[in-house]
């Protein structure tokens, strides 16, 4: 018992490439260890890109799969164990959207709604509560609605807080094309947002007039 313990807190003190290597060697702790790691971040990444939770599933267990079978195509001198994945991920992505040609868009079937609460909220907190979740929908849908080159580097850089470097890692190209695509995908970002954001303002206004009437 008392070994087991300490295999696993040697496995989980270890860098991902060092779990790579086990991995290859066909330590299946170091495997299950880098999934715990990385899971979340392949998902989320395919998940923000596709809309879709099914695919997002789909392609986080083919990223894994591919890992076990191909692992020893990973070269560490290239980047991090996660932009490696991350990039097998953008390929399952892209070959999926391809195939299928349209997005299951957030706020649609396939995502998480919000509950009823069954506490005795007032009504102007469930209101309130409503319209934020209408204001995050309209923004995951305005990703979505991005050209997949800009829809990429957005997800890469700004929801995974993922550095330049890394970004241009996964997505093969040069860490000037990261910025310019970035600079890009935000200002048309912004643009797809504006009538949002210019009801919500009005909504506040007429919030503000309520408190006064």
């Amino acid at each position: 018992m008392i070994a087991a313990i300490q295999v696993v807190m040697t496995v989980t003190q270890l860098t991902d490439s060092k779990l790579v290597g086990l991995m290859l060697g066909g330590d299946k702790e170091a495997f299950a260890e880098l999934y715990r790691r990385r899971q979340r971040d392949v998902y989320r990444f395919a998940l923000h890109m596709s809309g879709a939770r099914d695919m997002a599933e789909d392609v986080t267990q083919e990223v894994f799969m591919m890992l076990m079978r191909d692992g020893s195509s990973y070269d560490e001198t290239r980047g991090s164990v996660n932009a490696f994945l991350l990039g097998i991920a953008r390929n399952y992505v892209l070959r999926r959207l391809k195939q299928e040609r349209s997005f299951v868009l957030m706020g649609q079937s396939g995502t998480e709604e919000v509950s009823a609460s069954n506490d005795l909220a007032s009504a102007t907190d469930h209101l309130e509560s409503i319209a934020r979740n209408e204001e995050i929908r309209s923004v995951q849908n305005a990703i979505l609605s991005l050209p997949a080159h800009y829809r990429e580097v957005l997800v890469l850089c700004e929801l995974q807080d993922m550095s330049y470097a890394d970004a241009a890692g996964v997505l093969g190209c040069a860490i000037g094309t990261v910025r310019s695509r970035l600079n890009r995908a935000r200002k048309m970002l912004m643009e797809k947002l504006r009538p949002v954001r210019d009801e919500t303002e009005s909504a506040e206004r007429l919030k503000s007039a309520r408190c006064f009437a």
